[in-house]
């Protein structure tokens, strides 16, 4: 813009408004231009440096220096310019991608839109062809009834069925149409305002409208509506048979549970209950002769069922003859502690076990497999043989087939020996003898013979029926005779199993690996246990994640009379329980937690059943006794329990062992809390403590005893219990003194002049007054003089004088009796 002169006037670039169109977006897809104005900033372009001033003249690079602010040199001015470019160079590159992905979203949106309109035209136009398809079909069905039931028309005019054909169909007038609308708006029901059913899928523009018009059909019940009037077009009745349902009951269930176990509704049998006087909810439980009443008044039958049926998925068919196949025996060597059981395993196995005992004795039952010469195999069973492992030689008995009985001949019949032959008794199995040591010196076999005759084991050598052999572990002596013998025993039981069936086993041993959690040793005495298969031990259950077997290698599976390490439990169970193969882990788990639940109860039971009399007496004989706390931890289950039986039988009426808990595994921070809060020590068993563990302990004096050998642990802990009883006390006499007279001294009182007869009187000693023979008083002297001189002791034959303390009786001619007591410590 110029004036006349030619001079450029004033004014801002781009500050006028500008028109434009927006596109505004509405509901059903529906879009309209709308016509706006838009006003531009102004914007300031800075004038620029090389730009030539009014004068003419080029100004340097660096602008004039005299207008430049103070300290700001010619490079510095330079780079902010540039800098300045740039920065507006990127806000016109942003302008531009501002504007492109404005547009993409445009174009994103339109092809939505057109997406979600071609679906809906879609949509209705099936719709329409299915309602129109419905419409014919109950047209001509309707058409046909009506057919049927009317009388048979009369014969037609021919020339007027022609001129009807020539017309064609009857056309529609707008007064026809008019006439059924009102007719068909007069037969819909009252309040009905027409089809409210959607159409179709639900779009994004339907819902968002839908808040508008109320609540709307489903399209489930648009298409129960449809069935039905489908139904009532072809005459079919509208009742549906009532379906019985035979419902098992357990001893208590809930509303809910009843009700989806019917298939009704929970309002249905809520309703029935309050009908007969119960006011209950969905989520309350009713008793087993309620819910019977409910189920037989909604016409189903009852089945009752308690929760011990969980176990019936584990009851033991009874195998086919013709399945059953030879197995290897099972074979349990037992005896007193050092009479060579071990050894002798060794020496069949041709294995050192007995050196990787603590202290060389057994005190894990050890389950091995062997293979004779002949090809057979024999799995035979270790157990310990110290007097605290009775419980272990009885689980070795219950699950073998023969019972080998070794007997040191150099050492005759035990304690431990003739457990082992009362266990054989109980489970009734035949019993093998091995006369071990035969190679010593003073063996001397026959005497272990007469022996066994004490307690009704008469062998072959003495026209008896049990098989005898004498062994040395040591030389090998005997041993393959004594495989003959366990060979020829198995023939005669003729041990038969089935392989192809679900295993079942026993736990022999459990621990609590670090690295490999839960581990039970099972002996699988049917079927066969595979890796993958799922299985319920006791109150634990499981999925076999490995095998090993008792050479440390990993296997696929384990058939009858196999002994196996089992990987995979959710915990340790307990040694001597069975092992049962399920079907599926919901089975397993089900068992398992009514198992648990079982036992809760059985030991709240014992508990509750304590009259208050019963439990005043006990807290009463407890103040009277005095308990040795402690916390045992064992390397496996079975030594736990030989452990805590082996704490049971120390103590007296005086003093007793309390083992507060027993567990396996590594002792923990927890059991460190425990003993510390209770003031006992930790017992570890061939377990040790963890880091914190111990770092606990030390911080709260708690003490940590590891023991390996399970003598050890028992003498220690007797040594602990001794010290809680009380000292014994002994009286020693050592002089008598008669009184010869009594004097009365001023500020002392009655003073005896006495002659000693025997022994020494001492001034520290305990003193009696016998009179006539009579104990008259007891107590401690006061002052024990000779002459005028207070003095220690007085020997036999001298005079001297005593008084007692806190006492004056006393006459001539009684006789003072002169003791010493002394505390002997006292040992369980």
């Amino acid at each position: 813009m110029s004036d006349s002169d030619g001079k450029k006037t004033l004014g801002v670039r781009g500050s006028g408004p500008r028109s434009g169109s927006v596109k505004q977006s509405f509901s059903h897809g529906r879009t309209k231009s709308v016509v706006v104005e838009t006003k531009r900033k102004r914007v300031v372009m800075p004038k620029p440096t090389g730009a030539k001033p009014e004068g003419g003249s080029a100004a340097p690079v660096g602008g004039d220096p005299k207008k430049r602010p103070a300290g700001i040199t010619d490079a510095e001015l330079e780079r902010r310019m540039k800098a300045l470019q740039a920065a507006k160079s990127r806000e016109v590159e942003e302008a531009a991608a501002r504007e492109a992905e404005e547009k993409a979203r445009a174009a994103e949106r339109e092809r939505r839109r057109a997406e979600i309109e071609a679906k809906e035209r879609e949509e209705k136009e099936r719709e329409e062809a299915l309602k129109a398809k419905a419409e014919e079909d109950a047209r001509r069905l309707a058409d046909e009834q009506a057919a049927k039931n009317a009388p048979p028309a009369p014969a037609a005019d021919p020339a007027a069925a022609q001129a009807k054909e020539a017309r064609g169909p009857a056309r529609t007038t707008p007064a026809r149409k008019e006439t059924d609308t009102r007719e068909a708006d007069r037969a819909k029901p009252k309040g009905d305002t027409g089809d409210k059913r959607r159409s179709g899928k639900l779009t994004v523009s339907q819902a968002l409208r839908g808040g508008e018009g109320g609540r709307q059909r489903s399209m489930a019940s648009m298409k129960r509506q449809q069935e039905r009037a489908r139904r009532k077009a072809m005459g079919e009745s509208q009742d549906r048979e009532k379906v019985t349902r035979t419902v098992q009951l357990p001893e208590a269930i809930t509303v809910s549970e009843l009700a989806n176990r019917m298939s009704e509704r929970v309002a249905a049998v809520v309703k029935a209950l309050m009908n007969n006087g119960m006011m209950v909810t969905q989520t309350q439980t009713i008793d087993q002769d309620t819910a019977e009443l409910i189920i037989e008044e909604f016409g189903h039958k009852v089945q009752r069922v308690s929760d011990a049926d969980v176990e019936q998925v584990i009851e033991q068919v009874q195998d086919d003859p013709k399945d059953l196949k030879p197995r290897a025996p099972i074979v349990t060597i037992m005896g007193h502690v050092d009479h060579g059981k071990t050894s002798i395993l060794d020496a069949i196995r041709k294995a050192r076990v007995v050196h990787g005992e603590a202290g060389g004795i057994t005190q894990h039952i050890g389950a091995y497999q062997v293979e004779t010469d002949g090809g057979s195999a024999l799995t035979f069973l270790d157990t310990p043989g110290h007097a605290a492992f009775t419980s272990m030689r009885s689980r070795g008995a219950q699950v073998t087939d023969i019972v080998v009985l070794v007997v040191a001949a150099d050492d005759a019949v035990m304690p431990q020996t003739i457990e082992a032959i009362n266990h054989a008794k109980a489970a009734k199995v035949p019993m093998i003898v091995a006369i071990n040591k035969i190679d010593k010196y003073e063996a001397n076999p026959d005497k272990v013979r007469t022996d066994l005759l004490q307690h009704e084991i008469i062998v072959e050598k003495m026209s008896g029926d049990v098989q005898d052999v004498e062994v040395s572990a040591t030389t090998g002596q005997g041993l393959p005779e004594l495989l003959e013998a366990i060979a020829l025993q198995s023939e005669l039981l003729e041990l038969k199993a089935n392989a192809d069936r679900p295993a079942q086993g026993a736990v022999i041993e459990a621990k609590l690996d670090v690295g490999r959690g839960p581990v039970a040793t099972v002996l699988v005495q049917n079927g066969t246990l595979r890796q993958g298969d799922i299985f319920v031990v006791g109150e634990q259950w499981g999925k076999v994640r490995a095998l090993e077997n008792d050479k440390g290698a990993r296997v696929k599976e384990a058939g009858p009379s196999v002994p196996v390490e089992v990987l995979g439990l959710n915990g340790t169970p307990e040694a001597g329980d069975v092992l049962n193969v399920v079907a599926t882990e919901a089975q397993a788990r089900e068992i398992a937690e009514y198992r648990q639940s079982a036992a809760k109860d059985k030991r709240a039971a014992a508990g509750a059943a304590v009259t208050l009399e019963q439990m005043m007496d006990k807290a009463k004989a407890d103040e009277s006794v005095a308990e040795l706390p402690i916390l045992v931890k064992a390397d496996v289950q079975g030594s736990a329990e030989a452990i805590v039986q082996a704490m049971e039988k120390i103590g007296n009426e005086e003093v007793r062992v309390r083992v507060l808990h027993y567990g396996v595994g590594a002792i923990t921070e927890t059991d460190v809390g425990l003993a510390e809060a209770s003031g006992a020590p930790v017992i570890g068993f061939n377990v040790r403590a963890n880091a914190s563990a111990r770092q606990t302990a030390n911080q709260k004096g708690v003490e940590i005893r590891y023991y390996s050998v399970i003598y050890d642990l028992v003498d220690d802990v007797k040594a602990a219990a001794s010290g809680l009883l009380s000292a014994e006390v002994r009286e020693n006499f050592i002089g008598y003194a008669e009184i010869k007279e009594v004097f009365k001294v001023s500020k002392v009182g009655n003073v005896a002049g006495c002659l000693i007869t025997e022994g020494t009187a001492k001034r520290s000693a305990g003193v009696r007054l016998l009179r006539e023979n009579v104990v008259i008083h007891e107590g401690t002297l006061k002052t024990l003089k000779r002459f005028k001189d207070e003095v220690a002791s007085v020997p036999s034959g001298q005079e001297c004088g005593m008084a007692f303390e806190n006492y004056e009786d006393i006459r001539a001619g009684d006789v003072i009796e002169i003791f010493e007591r002394e505390e002997v410590e006292r040992t369980l």
